[in-house]
């Protein structure tokens, strides 16, 4: 029962942000407002990081198996990508090195201002 919780708990801030991507006129997906709410709650308290430990911890361990369905979306897109291969392979790797290098700065200063390495 435990996990069932939890997981109605993810559920229901998943559902959040499908009802605020419907409501605002933005181009964010709902799964980033669904994101952005449960990370308020869980800096303002409203959930305890307890509260959804297991079933976080089960969600992000399938991750890859959950990366199958849109991988599969990709080949059947394959006549529209192919002209465009070269580009969206150069702008991969640009963000990616760019959200190493800022990451990388971020734990830095983190760390710089007292952080415990440890943690």
């Amino acid at each position: 029962m435990k996990y069932l919780s939890q997981f109605c708990i993810i559920l229901g801030f998943t559902l959040a942000g499908e009802a605020l991507q419907r409501l605002l006129p933005l181009p964010i997906p709902a799964s980033v407002y669904g994101l952005v709410l449960l990370f308020l709650s869980l800096c303002a308290g409203i959930v305890k990081p307890e509260q959804i430990r297991q079933v976080s911890a089960f969600l992000i361990s399938i991750m890859a198996v959950l990366f199958v369905s849109p991988a599969v979306g990709i080949l059947d897109s394959w006549d529209l990508i192919r002209g465009q291969l070269l580009p969206i392979c150069l702008l991969t790797l640009a963000s990616t090195f760019l959200v190493f290098g800022i990451s990388g700065r971020v734990t830095q200063r983190l760390l710089a201002k007292g952080g415990n390495a440890d943690e």
